[in-house]
Order: C-alpha cells, then sequence, then structure tokens
C-alpha cells in the first residue's frame, strides 16, 4: 500500500538501506511556515524533494526543457505557512471542484435523462421495444468509448478549458434536438452522435483536476465529483416527475419536454464554462477573465505544493499533445492493464437494475410519477455510501480490498433477486432492487488509483482514457443483459450479473496480490544495487513512469 513517489533524492541518502530514495519524509520540527497551526500535509518544509540543489537543478532543467506553464514559479527555497496552503485549498475547492461537479451534472443529465423517458411511452411512441431500447444504449456506448481516447488526446493539446467547455454546449443542443425524433432510426443515429461527443469528458476533467491537487487529496474530491451520479439521479428524478406531467401541452409528449428543458439548462453550463475554467493555478488569467484568481505568492504556493507532492506533473505543459511514440508506450504498459481489467467488469452488476428501475416499476403497476419518485432513496444512499467507502479508503490507505467491498455488497440481493418466486410481493423486490442500488460505488478510489499509479503526465493522460474506455465496454455488455424475453423479473440476467460480482470479488485479490509481487522485485533488485549504483541509477536511468526500479504501485 506504499504511496511513495519517483524523484532523486532529497538529500545524500544512506542508499543502503532497502527503502528507494523515492520515499522523502517530512516531521512538524521541519516546518517553516510562520503560523503555529502546524499540519504534516500543508505547509512548507526544510526537508522536501528538492532541498539537494542538484535534484533541483535536475527538476528545473526538466520543467525548462518541456515549457512546464507553472515553471516561472518554481522556487526550491519558497516557504508558506500550512493556513495559507488550506485557505487555497479551500478556494480551488469552490472555484474549480464546484464547477467540475456541475460540468459532469451536464453530462449525466443529458446520458440518463433516455432512462426516464422510456417510462412516459416515448418506446411505443417511436415504435420501439426493450431490445431495441438496448440497441440504441449499445450504439450509444460503443460511440462513447470510441471517443475516449481521441477526446482525450485533443484535449490534452487544446488544453481541457478549451475542449469541455465546447463538447458540453454541443451534446446539450443535440440532446435537446431529440424533441423532433419520430423514429427508431432517428434515436439510434442521436444516440451515436451523443457519445461522440460525451465520451472523452470523463477521463478529460479528471485530469484537469490533476493539475490542481496533490495526490493525497485527490479521492475524496473525485469521490465527491461522483456523487453527481446520485445528485443527478435525485434531481433528475423529481425534475422527470413534474415535466412529464406536461404531456399533451401542445400536442407534445412529456419526453418531449424532457429533453428540450434539460438540453436548454445543460447548454448554459456548457456556454458558461469557457468563462468559468482556467487553465492551470499560474494561468487564472485569461480572454474571459481580466483579472487572476490569485497573486504571485499565491501561484508560487499552488505551483510548488504540487510538485512537491509529485515533481513528475511538471513534466508536460498543459497544451503539449501526446506523441504517437509515447501513445504506443502507454498502451504496452502492462502494469496498468490490471486496473482496466477491474473497470471492465466492476460495475457491470447493479448497471441493468439501474439503468432499468424506473422502467421495471412500471411494469410492477406504478405510475409515471410514482416511478420515478420511487428510485430517489437508493441513489441518495448511494451518494452517501460514495462518500463513506471513499473516507475508509483514504483513512486505511487500502484501495483493492476496501473497493472490492462494492460486489460484497451487491452479492447477497443479487442472490434473493434469483431466487425469488414470480409471486413475491412487488415492494419485497422492490427493497431488493432499492438495496441493491444503494451500494458503495467505488469508481473514485479506482480512478484515483490509476492515476496514482500512471506516475507521469503524458500516461495519466492515456491511462484515464484507456481506463474509461474500458469502464464503457463494460456498460456496452452490461446494456444487453436484461432482454425483452426476461421480463419482468430478469431471471436469467440476474444469474449473469451474480457470476459477474463472484468473479469481481476474487479479481480484486488477485490485483492487490500482482502490485504485492511487482513491489516485492523491485525492492530485492534496490537491494541488490550498491549506494552508488542506486544514485547513478536516479540521474541516469531511461526507465520513465511505472517502469522506474524506485517507484511502487499502490494497491
Amino acid at each position: 500500500m506504499s504511496d511513495i513517489k519517483t524523484h532523486p533524492p532529497v538529500e545524500e541518502p544512506n542508499l543502503d538501506s532497502k527503502t528507494p530514495v523515492a520515499e522523502s519524509s517530512s516531521t512538524q520540527s521541519d516546518y517553516e511556515g510562520t503560523d503555529q497551526d502546524i499540519d504534516g500535509d500543508y505547509g512548507s518544509y526544510g526537508n522536501h524533494v528538492f532541498s539537494d540543489p542538484k535534484v533541483a537543478e535536475y527538476w528545473r532543467g526538466i520543467y525548462e526543457g518541456a515549457k512546464y506553464e507553472g515553471r516561472h514559479r518554481f522556487d526550491p527555497d519558497f516557504t508558506w505557512s500550512a493556513a495559507e496552503e488550506k485557505r487555497l485549498k479551500r478556494i480551488i475547492d469552490w472555484r474549480v471542484m464546484t464547477w467540475a461537479w456541475l460540468m459532469f451534472f451536464a453530462l449525466d443529465v443529458n446520458r440518463r435523462n433516455i432512462n426516464r423517458a422510456i417510462t412516459d411511452n416515448m418506446l411505443p411512441e417511436l415504435g420501439m421495444n426493450t431490445n431495441d431500447f438496448n440497441t440504441g444504449q449499445t450504439i450509444f456506448l460503443v460511440c462513447f468509448l470510441s471517443a475516449e481516447l481521441p477526446s482525450g488526446l485533443i484535449s490534452k493539446k487544446l488544453g481541457p478549458d478549451v475542449w469541455i467547455p465546447f463538447i458540453i454546449t454541443a451534446w446539450s443542443l443535440v440532446s435537446l434536438s431529440q424533441v423532433g425524433l419520430t423514429s427508431k432510426s432517428g434515436y439510434f443515429a442521436v444516440r451515436a452522435i451523443l457519445g461522440f461527443l460525451m465520451g472523452g469528458f470523463i477521463p478529460d476533467t479528471v485530469l484537469y483536476i490533476t493539475y490542481w491537487y496533490k495526490a493525497k487529496e485527490l479521492p475524496i474530491r473525485l469521490s465527491w465529483f461522483w456523487t453527481v451520479l446520485s445528485a443527478c439521479q435525485v434531481f433528475g428524478s423529481l425534475l422527470a416527475a413534474g415535466i412529464l406531467q406536461m404531456r399533451g401541452l401542445g400536442g407534445w409528449s412529456g419526453w418531449k419536454f424532457l429533453f428540450l428543458i434539460e438540453g436548454g439548462i445543460t447548454a448554459i453550463i456548457g456556454v458558461s464554462s469557457w468563462f468559468l475554467m482556467p487553465a492551470s493555478p499560474s494561468q487564472t488569467k485569461g480572454r474571459f477573465r481580466k483579472k487572476a484568481w490569485f497573486n504571485e505568492r499565491e501561484e508560487k504556493i499552488l505551483v510548488n505544493r504540487l510538485l512537491r507532492d509529485d515533481p513528475s506533473k511538471g513534466d508536460m505543459h498543459n497544451r503539449q499533445g501526446v506523441t504517437p511514440p509515447l501513445l504506443w508506450k502507454c498502451l504496452k504498459d502492462f502494469d496498468l492493464w490490471p486496473l482496466y481489467l477491474v473497470g471492465l467488469t466492476a460495475y457491470i452488476p447493479p448497471a441493468p437494475p439501474q439503468n432499468y428501475l424506473a422502467f421495471i416499476l412500471r411494469q410492477m403497476g406504478f405510475s409515471t410519477l410514482n416511478a420515478n419518485l420511487l428510485t430517489i432513496p437508493s441513489q441518495f444512499m448511494f451518494g452517501v455510501n460514495l462518500l463513506i467507502i471513499s473516507r475508509i479508503s483514504e483513512w486505511l490507505n487500502e484501495r483493492s480490498l476496501v473497493s472490492m467491498s462494492s460486489n460484497i455488497w451487491m452479492w447477497p440481493f443479487l442472490l434473493s433477486l434469483v431466487l425469488l418466486p414470480p409471486s413475491t410481493n412487488y415492494w419485497i423486490r422492490y427493497g431488493l432492487l432499492s438495496g441493491l442500488l444503494s451500494y458503495p460505488y467505488c469508481h473514485a478510489i479506482l480512478v484515483a488509483w490509476n492515476s496514482r499509479n500512471s506516475n507521469s503526465v503524458r500516461a495519466r493522460a492515456v491511462s484515464a482514457a484507456l481506463y474509461n474506455m474500458f469502464v464503457q465496454a463494460g456498460n456496452i455488455i452490461a446494456s444487453n443483459i436484461y432482454r425483452e424475453e426476461d421480463r419482468p423479473h430478469y431471471y436469467t440476467g440476474n444469474k449473469i450479473l451474480l457470476a459477474i460480482a463472484s468473479w469481481n470479488i476474487v479479481l480484486f485479490v488477485l490485483v492487490k496480490f500482482w502490485y504485492i509481487k511487482r513491489n516485492k522485485r523491485r525492492e530485492d533488485k534496490w537491494a541488490q544495487l550498491t549506494n552508488d549504483e542506486r544514485i547513478d541509477y536516479i540521474y541516469n536511468t531511461k526507465d520513465e513512469g511505472t517502469k522506474r526500479l524506485d517507484f511502487r504501485f499502490a494497491h
């Protein structure tokens, strides 16, 4: 469970120990701030990664060569207090994370409103059935997956602050245009366009967030980021419950009003994002922002705190594209593939019940209004459990076993749904579905874990997209598990979900074992090097990112 960073030695260390020089430590006695609020995670310290002038010059050369946008604020001798850093972190939370949350809301409300639209007789009005709906979702997810990596590469070249506002505005207008749907073929075409436009948003935004936060701060913020899924389901269900009652106004179906209103709301978020997304902590003054958010001292705090936490965050410019050779190098980094495989299957078990819950409730006999309202309790608990599991992971510094608890949670509910007789009271079935969908969502932990194990900016840009591509591939599988002939209780589908949940529990154990073994092998190799060989390796090795002998994988 080591969180060792990769960088040259902090000082002239004793390299005869088995501990890699990539590990540096700070104590309260090293604190150089001016206030009394000493915090081991905040403020500047005498013993940090750049304390050795040789190390500082080594990394200064890296930053200059990469044209890193914050290199003019890099200062190995700069000091600041814990109180100053915490205050700036709160500003970033408010200005960056809050807006990232709203942008994610714009994504989720437009990709999931189809699940609420079908409670308003959208399928029969377009001449469709459950299998046609599944086909449309498959088209959407294939296009979503296909766009992940290209969108990430475009975003890395243009800058997330340029690309993300564009795609939000574009998909909002396309979503709004669904008011004109009249046929199954039109539905398929719109789902394809939406998939292409939405595909890169999540990895692009996650990479953007890493520009602002230290590694330890990232998981809990990503957990808040993913509360969008819960909030959007709750808010979206309430909104849909009201909007769908507009059926008949002007001769329109309720689902047409749903697409019109929600698409219009998120288009406003997209346009506003051009004004409210700065490129980086040292680039907050721009075309639409006449005044910078931070003064020179504050920018130096923000830049140096990030680089001292992870020097590799300055090894690329935030508008530097990933070249084909670098892309290929990332693709063949087999040490990240265990996490991609987790992303493929970890979220399949809850996906079909989640997508079909309102539809299942309609088949049980609930009205459109009540079917949408009854989805709210499970989504509320989903958000609560998401925050709890992320906090537990942070407290324990444990990822694999804590994430495994998601599938352990779902297992007894899936088993019960498989064993229930068809005559079971519908409130019992509803309770089991709600319990299943209240599971602790581990996605924030896994995304931060993937970012942590990437160990370089160029690798993070690619690995974030690849990880999400595997997640979307899993969603494609999930979208075809509940079939028309399996209605209304989906016994066959639930058996498949139960088997996948069982596999996931085993998979998390295997992934943890993989990283433990990889770290052990590197420890053994490191121990065989002499003091001089270790120093020579650190300064002259051609190994990069996860290939470095002094890097340890988190698990």
